[in-house]
């Protein structure tokens, strides 16, 4: 009698072998696999395809010109200006061509440096508030069960 209590724990319910829930089954492993296969087949592609390397990353270079805000024709027509808005013309020594290198300025440095302790200033205070608003309030929830328990 036993064994066979045990083994209907073991058995796949009934309602799990309906024919619109194997579907969903079928369907959500099927996106799964297409999911993943597909995103093999793509890292493939891109793999094959060949990609040239700046002259910058292979090749010692000199700076010819500091960095500086891009302008609004060369933010559209350099494809450096896109990563931060700032570029450096560089010149490459063995190959001699002239290039552009996305760089960080010193201004746009402190200007996100002076943003994030803006923002850290701001959820200081408000976490502070918060806090002696949380302790006010227990305050006076530890003074009415005071009150309560000294007149029983």
């Amino acid at each position: 009698m036993c064994t066979r209590a045990m083994e209907s724990d073991c058995r796949i319910p009934m309602a799990c072998l309906r024919p619109r829930i194997l579907a969903l089954h079928a369907l959500f492993w099927g996106l799964v696999s297409l999911r993943v296969f597909g995103a093999a087949l793509l890292s493939d592609e891109k793999a094959t395809v060949a990609v040239t390397a700046p002259c910058w990353q292979l090749e010692e270079f000199v700076v010819a010109k500091e960095c500086s805000a891009c302008e609004g024709l060369q933010s559209k027509t350099i494809p450096a200006c896109s990563q931060t808005g700032f570029v450096e013309k560089i010149n490459c020594t063995k190959s001699n061509r002239d290039e552009y290198k996305s760089c960080r300025s010193t201004k746009m440095e402190e200007h996100l440096f002076w943003k994030f302790e803006g923002v850290m200033l701001a959820l200081t205070v408000v976490f502070a508030i918060m806090v002696v608003a949380r302790q006010r309030s227990l305050d006076r929830q530890a003074s009415d069960k005071a009150c309560i328990s000294g007149r029983g």
